[in-house]
């Protein structure tokens, strides 16, 4: 991120207009291009995916919260989250 002055960058009626919601302050402006989510680069969205979809079909096999939670390295509350929260995975 870099910055820029105003009346260096903008048309003169933008900047009067900008200037009426935030005068003397400083305004982030997002690029135009969407970036990735985090994860989808490196894999790694896709290995926790993969990993909560194995732990709901273990859970509605019958595996318990606490057995889960040992197996998979993870608090209770995280699985129940993972159980109880995602049911579209």
């Amino acid at each position: 991120m870099n910055y820029k002055k105003g009346a260096d960058v903008l048309p003169a009626r933008l900047l009067k207009e900008i200037q009426e919601y935030v005068e003397g302050s400083l305004v982030y402006i997002p690029k135009k291009s969407s970036r990735t989510g985090w994860g989808y680069v490196s894999g790694a969205r896709e290995a926790i995916d993969r990993r909560n979809r194995k732990i709901v079909s273990l859970f509605e096999q019958g595996e318990t919260i606490e057995a889960l939670a040992d197996r998979f390295h993870l608090g209770e509350d995280t699985i129940k989250k993972i159980v109880y929260g995602k049911k579209s995975i």
